[in-house]
């Protein structure tokens, strides 16, 4: 038998998906563990691993605090950020939330998100969250998801090429393909 290959995070919807799960989740910052759920929201946006929204009322009492500073999803509207408190560390807007979300994302109303990397540990069904690069986007990668924005590159040991080198080769694609055209190479 093959095995069976995880969804490839490309293959998700633009607009993105919503989708409901029972996987137990626990969240770890400062030492302490802040929350721990069976009831969750992930949201499946082409070419990034799941983003994972959780039930405020899961959260450690005093856990969430309002923070600084707020962004625009032209998906799922206006979201607000949040500092996370556990033990004797204080993560300043590392989670957001839709306050109130967009029609089609209701149901994330009342969900918070966080960005795996400024926690001590978020795992999904006891599977360590390896947290998306970057700094803006709050994806978790775990084994569950296969595909270019999960560490695909990686696994099948192809060298990272920087953003700028990947636009530069484009070009320089696009500029070979226009001579060829015009001078008959095609």
């Amino acid at each position: 038998d093959d095995p069976v290959e995880p969804p490839r995070s490309g293959d998700y919807p633009r607009p993105p998906a919503l989708r409901a799960s029972s996987a137990l989740v626990v969240i770890v910052l400062g030492g302490v563990e802040v929350c721990r759920t069976t009831r969750r929201v992930q949201v499946l946006e082409t070419s990034h691993p799941p983003s994972w929204y959780l039930p405020r009322e899961d959260w450690t009492p005093g856990a969430l605090r309002p923070g600084d500073g707020s962004s625009f999803c032209e998906w799922k509207g206006m979201a607000a950020y949040l500092d996370v408190a556990g033990g004797e560390r204080l993560e300043r807007a590392a989670a957001w939330t839709y306050p109130t979300p967009t029609a089609a994302f209701t149901s994330m109303a009342g969900h918070v998100a966080v960005y795996p990397a400024r926690m001590d540990l978020c795992t999904v069904d006891g599977e360590t969250v390896r947290p998306q690069e970057g700094g803006f986007y709050g994806g978790w990668i775990t084994d569950a998801v296969a595909g270019p924005a999960v560490g695909w590159l990686e696994r099948h040991r192809v060298p990272r090429i920087g953003g700028a080198v990947l636009v530069l080769l484009g070009l320089v694609a696009i500029g070979a393909l226009i001579f060829c055209l015009v001078f008959g190479g095609i």
